[in-house]
């Protein structure tokens, strides 16, 4: 393998690199002139990540993983807005005076998302939303809880985690990588992220 990395694809690269002799064929790339005047194609490759190959016990693993993939590449770009807005509402909570222009902040901010949002999270699944909890907590390292505690306060976070309990999920999960599931996760995660999966 790494005969490959090292002699195949400098190859490759220099073929489609800008030609001195041909302009017409082949595409131009930064290049530099050496101390000696060989002109050296510089190309910027994407950084590629290798794991081990999975090997799935049965059908249902398989299943499990896929599933597993589509609730992470669904549930991930709305965990890091969740993310970008509460690194936003402390900030700004930050600045306010007292409780009441607080809670009114939030109430506000509460409308506009649940208008904004509610149609999308109506359409996720139950195993969506158990991904979308736990994504929280890796994005924001705070549970979706502790979240909600802080920003409407601690008996809608009761009440919703109460809610969460019925349906089968908990509010108050972690997300932890050495996890074997959340392993996974951040597996998938990563290739996603780096648009290999």
């Amino acid at each position: 393998m790494k005969w490959i990395i090292k002699y195949i694809l400098p190859c490759l690269f220099f073929m489609t690199a800008y030609s001195m002799n041909d302009v017409e064929v082949g595409h131009k790339v930064p290049a530099y002139i050496d101390e000696v005047g060989d002109t050296i194609p510089h190309v910027m490759l994407q950084q590629v990540y290798v794991f081990p190959k999975l090997v799935f016990k049965n059908e249902k693993q398989e299943r499990f993983y896929w599933r597993t993939v589509r609730d992470v590449k669904k549930t991930l770009p709305y965990a890091k807005l969740i993310a970008k807005l509460v690194n936003e509402y402390d900030s700004t909570l930050a600045t306010l005076k007292n409780d009441k222009e607080r809670k009114e902040f939030m109430e506000l901010k509460e409308d506009e998302l649940v208008a904004t949002y509610k149609p999308i999270f109506r359409k996720m699944t139950l195993s969506q939303g158990k991904m979308m909890i736990r994504l929280v907590d890796r994005q924001c390292n705070r549970t979706s809880f502790s979240l909600v505690k802080q920003f409407r306060g601690g008996f809608r976070a009761f009440f919703w985690q109460g809610f969460a309990k019925m349906l089968g999920a908990d509010l108050k999960i972690t997300y932890d990588p050495n996890d074997e599931n959340d392993r996974i996760v951040e597996r998938i995660i990563i290739l996603v992220e780096a648009g290999q999966l």
